[in-house]
């Protein structure tokens, strides 16, 4: 049995069943809905149709990250036990929850001297997010320790393919990401931005796609670029969608269609509480190993 911990974050955006099953621990991020804070608890407190709801019915929303005390709180939980531990964290690119586990775990670190305590920086979000810890959870179950487990993290990290697509830009232009402007000359030209998350795990816009056919379509093309041995591929591709499951289904069910060898169907998530209050409904995106991010 391993005697290490794999722990990550609530925005990996895995259900609480696959979390359990896998044996994965998670601490919970907060968000607010029209000023009443929630946990980010995968859509227990909130049910998502609800939370997506509100948002399309003018809710207001924020977010908070973990801080420092709470993940010190959660890495004791273990270190308390004699467990050494894994943390994955959302990308430092959008968020500095990093930041504040790394000053966590350098308290912990001085606490518990004879643990080991380390901390990774995904560089990704949501389900691709959770595609790592899931590969991670596999080559912990193989018997791997946890500085190979962490090893292959730092290594292979960036060969995960992040793409998303949104067929509503209410909420981008709400949030700041895309100017006023832009949103209405994108309302009235049907406009979809299709973005993927850079080396620098930041969420970046790569092409201007007309019409939400077009844009599902485009999404699938991306994964024939990028994936790993092509139409070969052979490991698992994850999922999410904000309030879309539909599309996100025409979606899956073309990239089942192209990939004939996957590990396993697609799994298609939700888009958490956290990453949601920034996308809003509308969103679909997939994740899948293949080349290695270099821009």
């Amino acid at each position: 049995m391993s005697n290490f911990v794999l722990s990550s974050c609530s925005t990996a955006d895995l259900s609480k069943e696959h979390f359990e099953s896998r044996g994965i621990e998670y601490i919970c991020f907060h968000y607010q809905l029209d000023g009443v804070e929630y946990p980010d608890d995968l859509g227990e407190t909130v049910p998502f149709d609800v939370f997506y709801k509100k948002m399309t019915e003018g809710a207001e929303t924020a977010t908070a990250q973990v801080n420092i005390s709470e993940y010190l709180d959660h890495f004791e939980r273990f270190l308390k036990e004699g467990k050494d531990v894994l943390h994955v964290c959302l990308s430092s690119g959008i968020s500095g929850s990093y930041n504040s586990a790394v000053n966590a775990a350098l308290i912990a670190a001085e606490r518990y001297p004879e643990r080991k305590i380390y901390v990774v920086d995904s560089l990704a979000a949501s389900s691709g997010f959770g595609l790592l810890v899931d590969k991670l959870a596999d080559l912990r179950d193989e018997g791997k320790s946890i500085d190979e487990v962490r090893d292959w993290a730092e290594e292979n990290k960036l060969n995960l393919q992040i793409w998303f697509l949104s067929t509503d830009l209410t909420f981008y232009v709400k949030g700041g990401r895309i100017s006023k402007a832009a949103g209405i000359f994108g309302g009235i030209l049907n406009i979809c931005p299709l973005m993927n998350m850079d080396y620098m795990g930041r969420l970046i816009p790569r092409s201007k796609v007309r019409g939400k056919n077009k844009v599902l379509q485009e999404i699938v093309k991306r994964m024939e670029s990028f994936a790993a041995d092509g139409y070969d591929y052979s490991d698992k591709c994850y999922m999410c969608h904000s309030a879309c499951y539909d599309d996100a289904r025409i979606v899956a069910d073309a990239i089942e269609a192209k990939f004939p060898k996957l590990k396993e169907k697609v799994l298609i998530n939700n888009i958490g509480t956290v990453i949601g209050s920034h996308s809003g409904p509308g969103t679909v995106a997939i994740f899948f190993w293949g080349d290695k991010r270099v821009d």
